[in-house]
């Protein structure tokens, strides 16, 4: 075959996938300190605890765990996550829930079950890249909504929804990140929140609301989810996407979605013709986890050593990177990521060429956009690296970033 893309469909003519998934592969580089991916730290992994579950798990029923599961999830994890949202205030029952791999696959159901090629999609500016790469395959048009210091800029959305209503194009769904957002960092305001439900409600907007990072707070107060407050209202307009990858172990791969019923039996659906099921061990392992760790003593244990990397790397940025050398960067009260802005002549997908010479890896601010990038900004994962490495790769980011200047 001498041109294989006359072959691919329209879609996936240009799709070029999910850009921060490939710098993963750089963490191989044994020379290479990576600020790119949203890694947790190994220092969280419950390996004992794992090892027990799989001990227990196998000697229970071995040749369950190796069969097909029930395409909606596992009876045994939907009981569990009852109860754990619970702790949040959501009351959900099992035709609330769908168990996925991962909540990158929650994000690939919402874009197939909403989108048709051409259909206006709201979504932060910045926001998370890994979500525009799964709506990318549907051909949406992105229109972006600017980040304030507490989240999204609702005067501008809402003269979006205007202009939408106005020419019979609203948008099919709002994508937020909440809480710490990725890749800002920013967390959206108890009163923005309460704004942006009653403005959807109006234009009648379904919000999807991806909540990776909700317990990583290391300061200030938690916050209701949007899921929660809509449910209080008696609303129905927010679909939830989670995922077990950033508390328990990214490499189990299962995360969740829930929302109305009638959502949730067509994602179903969908799974049916996609992956069929989520596979039985790993969702026994996080239901396992759910009913069997001491979560809050968990989840604290993940605050200190996080909010003392997000610390170091705050102290870091402003020895390294003092104001003359044009540089600022957000302070977020939890999560993974610091936003770093740098001088409008900055293309920091350009400087990532030279990171790489220098072993210090990140990612480019222009590939969390829908459209429109701006190219003077970079995300720095903390939760990764050691400390040590934090101290030696915001080091080699700033002679890096002096080489630039010279």
């Amino acid at each position: 075959m001498s041109d294989w893309s006359t072959r691919f469909t329209a879609n996936m003519q240009d799709y070029a996938g999910y850009s921060i998934g490939k710098q993963l592969a750089m963490i191989n580089d044994p020379d290479l300190i990576s600020l790119a991916g949203g890694l947790p730290s190994p220092e969280t992994f419950l390996i004992e605890e794992l090892r027990q579950f799989t001990e227990e798990c196998l000697s229970r029923e071995p040749s369950r765990v190796m069969q097909y599961s029930p395409i909606r999830g596992e009876p045994g994890l939907m009981e569990a996550l009852i109860a754990y949202l619970e702790r949040d205030s959501i009351r959900v029952g099992p035709e609330n829930l769908l168990i996925t791999s991962s909540g990158q696959q929650g994000l690939d159901l919402v874009g197939r079950l909403f989108l048709d090629p051409g259909d206006p999609l709201l979504v932060e500016r910045p926001t998370f890249a890994g979500a525009l790469a799964a709506f990318q395959m549907q051909r949406p048009a992105f229109l972006g909504v600017d980040l304030e210091s507490d989240g999204l800029d609702l005067n501008q959305l809402e003269t979006h929804l205007v202009r939408g209503r106005s020419r019979g194009r609203e948008p099919k769904f709002l994508y937020v990140v909440p809480d710490f957002q990725n890749p800002s960092g920013i967390t959206l305001s108890l009163s923005k929140r309460r704004e942006l439900l009653d403005l959807c409600a109006r234009f009648e907007i379904l919000i999807i609301e991806d909540s990776p990072y909700r317990h990583l707070r290391y300061q200030g107060r938690d916050l209701p989810s949007l899921y929660q407050l809509d449910q209080e209202k008696g609303g129905s307009g927010v679909v939830g996407v989670q995922t077990f990858s950033k508390l328990f172990c990214p490499g189990m791969r299962v995360g969740f979605t829930m929302g109305p019923p009638e959502v949730i039996e067509k994602m179903t659906n969908i799974k049916e013709g996609n992956t069929l099921n989520t596979p039985k061990y790993t969702q026994d392992m996080c239901s396992a986890f759910l009913r069997q760790v001491d979560l809050e003593a968990f989840f604290q244990r993940c605050r200190v050593l996080y909010s003392g990397k997000l610390e170091l790397l705050q102290k870091l940025l402003a020895g390294f990177f003092p104001p003359e050398r044009g540089l600022s960067w957000t302070r977020p009260e939890g999560g993974m990521f610091v936003w770093v802005t740098g001088p409008e002549n900055l293309d920091t997908s350009r400087l990532l060429e030279k990171a790489l010479r220098f072993k210090v890896a990140f990612v480019p601010g222009a590939v969390c956009y829908g459209a429109h990038p701006d190219h003077r900004h970079m995300r720095l994962n903390f939760s990764y690296p050691a400390e040590d490495q934090l101290q030696e790769a915001v080091k080699r980011l700033s002679d890096c970033l002096h080489s630039q200047d010279g």
